[in-house]
């Protein structure tokens, strides 16, 4: 038995991307559902930092690149949607989202290279950058013996599941978990996608559609694959993230910046709790980075060094560490460079997406409807189909890999 149903885009992908997605069309007008194979935000969003920030590790050459140019404004516009002022931009009101630290800070030690590394990045943002006198110093900072600067940042943190929960939140309907090998992709005479088709138990279910989105981070390649498109590619780029946890550890959220000349932090710190409520320190950067041919041995011992180095007069004799692979899924568009921006690309009626970034994802969602509305896809009143609701369950929301 077959169910036909249409509606104006079906998203695959339920990541913070793929949901940022389906809030902004549905507010376009359109009618659209969401697709999840596994549990909303897993993978690359809940491994997420929750960084929100204006491009200051892509100026530390000295000079605004791409990367920086495109990012620079991008934390005033999160703040207005954490603030629920969003009438002019048509962002989402993110005003139950929890915000872990409303600042960020980069330090560098006394070493020369750190020092010019740190001025030429702070040069780059003039205005959006400030340096922090020794008597306005954090708490944590206080028993640091070694001299360096201290820069605040215009960045802020946010809690990653919170804001996959907020967004899944406000749309009650329409987010469903399906199995990838029980999709197929129907065509037109021409080779366009005009819909997808979903196996179930009891049903097959036939999904008329004017335009698919592929916003499945890591997973688009195989979605690529199957719809057969030519054009589109993804990459990898992997990272070997590190966890400490320790009751009453400081609530840390900082760059340390480091002596040699990577472009990268040599350790970016931020500071959650785990379901227990112990204080965890969550460690990317160039640690993250470097560490992708270790084994969790190698990489955890690289952690406690560079810790131990950077923060000699914490203890952390009783803490807990661990660490984890993530891939983060980019656009390759420029042979296996880190694209500058959030990328869309269209072919054969599927737009495939990837927001590079975590605080590019409303620039996704504005690429996105500028080229629905390019090519004349138009919204319709599509009503909501309650049979879907129970051929298909409601994914839940994805732990992070240090809680």
């Amino acid at each position: 038995m077959t169910l036909s149903y249409s509606t104006d885009i079906v998203v695959f992908g339920g990541g913070v991307a793929g949901l940022w997605l389906l809030n902004r069309l549905r507010n376009e007008g359109y009618g659209v559902i969401l697709l999840e194979s596994n549990t909303l935000g897993c993978g690359q969003t809940v491994a997420s930092q929750g960084i929100i920030h204006g491009g200051l590790k892509y100026a530390m050459t000295g000079s605004l690149t791409g990367a920086s140019n495109v990012i620079a404004d991008m934390p005033a516009r999160w703040r207005n949607s954490l603030q629920g002022s969003i009438e002019e931009t048509f962002d989402i009101d993110l005003s139950n989202v929890r915000v872990t630290s409303d600042h960020y800070y980069m330090w560098s030690d006394t070493s020369m290279r750190s020092k010019l590394k740190a001025f030429l990045g702070s040069k780059s943002l003039i205005g959006r950058v400030r340096a922090v006198p020794e008597s306005n110093y954090p708490s944590f900072l206080a028993d640091a013996p070694a001299e360096g600067t201290l820069y605040r940042l215009p960045d802020f943190v946010i809690d990653s599941s919170s804001l996959i929960e907020i967004l899944a939140d406000h749309q009650p309907k329409g987010i469903y978990q399906t199995n990838p090998s029980t999709i197929e992709f129907l065509r037109d005479d021409s080779g366009s996608v005009t819909g997808t088709l979903i196996k179930t138990k009891n049903k097959t279910v036939r999904i008329a559609t004017q335009r698919i989105i592929f916003c499945a981070g890591e997973g688009n390649q195989a979605l690529i694959e199957k719809a057969a498109l030519k054009t589109p590619q993804s990459q990898v780029r992997p990272l070997n993230m590190v966890y400490v946890k320790r009751p009453k550890l400081p609530m840390v959220f900082m760059h340390c910046i480091g002596s040699n000349f990577s472009l990268t932090p040599s350790l970016t710190i931020t500071s959650h709790q785990d379901k227990m409520g112990i204080t965890t320190w969550y460690l990317g950067g160039e640690l993250a980075e470097s560490g992708v041919t270790k084994g969790p041995t190698e990489q955890i011992h690289a952690a406690k060094k560079l810790i131990f180095s950077l923060f000699p007069w914490i203890e952390f004799d009783t803490a807990t560490w661990g660490c984890f692979l993530i891939n983060r899924a980019e656009a390759n568009i420029n042979n296996n460079y880190r694209p500058d921006d959030a990328c869309l690309i269209e072919e054969k009626n599927v737009l495939v997406a990837w927001p590079t970034k975590l605080t590019l994802t409303p620039v996704l969602a504005d690429k996105t409807i500028e080229m629905l509305h390019a090519t004349s896809v138009k919204a319709t009143d599509r009503e909501h189909c309650a049979e879907l609701d129970s051929l298909f369950n409601r994914p839940s929301i994805a732990n992070a890999p240090w809680s």
